[in-house]
């Protein structure tokens, strides 16, 4: 809850050097006060209810969960709570994750700490309407799609080769002959024009055919 005039805030965050960074970047500004910091998806939903905050700054990825699902619970207990989504994977999946969720707002942990506490501010007095520096952009790429558009089996081979599996591997888990899987994968490479596999998901990524696989954060 506020205390006084200035908006209270919870960070979660995994990482002690992003923690301070965003404090200093908040005890900066006269109108916030940060009353907690969590490091997991339990302390901050625990930490959340206790301290009652006016915006709740929350990671993507966690140790022991998702920050998404994070948000759903926060949203569903506390409907007047302000919550920032931060993260290093600023793809379009997860803005519209986070967007779906129930979020205030959406920033890149690129992004400077100045756009993080304007998110806040916002978070702060309008929880319910989310803003994000790329949505604009996003929603229209959304709703007139651009690149190779995959079939269901392309999508379902290109997530097969993200978990690493072989093309025997593949063949098994598709019910399909090798010689099949083998097309198949012929095929998603000419539409992402790659000649391996590593270059099929390296442009699976920058396309936002995969997600961003989990990895250490910064």
């Amino acid at each position: 809850m506020p205390t006084g005039n200035r908006m209270t805030i919870l960070l979660v965050d995994d990482h002690d050097l992003i923690r301070k960074g965003l404090r200093h970047a908040f005890e900066r500004d006269p109108q916030f006060e940060v009353t907690g910091e969590a490091a997991s998806v339990a302390e901050g939903l625990r930490k959340a209810a206790a301290l009652q905050p006016s915006v709740v700054i929350m990671d993507l990825r966690l140790p022991d969960g998702s920050g998404l699902e994070a948000t759903r619970k926060l949203r569903k207990a506390h409907p007047s709570m302000g919550i920032v989504v931060l993260t290093m994977y600023a793809g379009d999946d997860q803005l519209f994750g986070a967007l779906e969720a129930g979020a205030s707002a959406f920033v890149p942990k690129s992004a400077p700490a100045d756009d993080v506490v304007s998110a806040a501010r916002h978070a702060a007095a309008t929880p319910n309407a989310f803003t994000a520096g790329d949505l604009a952009e996003a929603m229209k790429r959304r709703l007139t799609p651009t690149g190779p558009q995959l079939s269901p089996r392309e999508s379902q081979v290109l997530k097969l080769l993200a978990d690493g599996m072989s093309v025997a591997g593949i063949a098994k888990q598709l019910y399909v002959s090798e010689s099949t899987a083998k097309t198949h994968i012929s095929k998603l490479y000419e539409k992402l024009g790659a000649g391996n596999r590593a270059q099929a998901l390296m442009t699976a990524l920058r396309l936002g055919l995969l997600e961003a696989p989990d990895a250490p954060k910064f």
